[in-house]
């Protein structure tokens, strides 16, 4: 890699995958407060909703997940049909 290039807070990072609990290891500058404890070491830490160890395209398990109830306020709407 080129010197010099990198903002100055490209650091690891572990992203949590807060729908299954899957946790990996990356770089990124992403901002956070939070730490994590992984593989003996402290680190900061993002959290998920989804990633491709739980996105269905990637996964291929039809898997519906409603972390903020949007699929009941749809259903509330929309869910009736009019006859």
């Amino acid at each position: 890699m080129k010197k010099d290039i990198h903002p100055e807070n490209y650091r690891p990072v572990v992203f949590k995958d807060m729908s299954n609990g899957d946790v990996f290891l990356s770089r990124s500058t992403c901002k956070t407060t939070e730490t994590i404890e992984f593989e003996g070491e402290t680190y900061p830490v993002v959290k998920l909703e989804i990633s491709s160890s739980s996105h269905p395209f990637y996964t291929g398990k039809s898997k519906l997940v409603d972390t903020a109830g949007r699929v009941d306020k749809f259903m509330s709407r929309y869910g009736k049909t009019r006859k």
